[in-house]
């Protein structure tokens, strides 16, 4: 479980099986993966390109998340940069969702308590 890329069926953080879903969260869950995903999905990058995107995090860092990402075969690198695979694209697409998800949450934590709850003082 150490510090290779998460593989369904391998055993990953949180699971002992390597379940897909949680071979994938782990992989999701590395520090700016989902970041590197979202800027590829705008357009391809180089490597420096990347960095200066991602608010120039480390190159060690995204040298490692770049590693990573191809090896789950979720980026490919051409002549002009990183682009997403096929692969990449379908989770990008399927995280939308949770995109959705999130600013209905936002407009429900900003609307002050949940409707429905109780406090401590009535």
């Amino acid at each position: 479980m150490g510090g290779g890329t998460p593989r369904p069926g391998v055993p990953v953080r949180g699971s002992a099986s390597g379940r897909p879903v949680m071979a994938a969260l782990d992989l999701l869950g590395r520090r700016w993966t989902l970041r590197i995903l979202w800027e590829l999905s705008q357009a391809p990058g180089g490597f420096r390109e990347l960095q200066r995107r991602c608010e120039r995090m480390s190159s060690s860092v995204l040298s490692t998340r770049l590693g990573e990402l191809t090896d789950a075969r979720l980026l490919t690198l051409r002549e002009d940069g990183y682009h997403l695979t096929q692969l990449g694209g379908d989770l990008v697409d399927a995280l939308q969702p949770l995109d959705a998800w999130s600013q209905r949450w936002v407009e429900e934590t900003d609307a002050g308590p949940p409707q429905g709850s109780r406090h401590c003082d009535e």
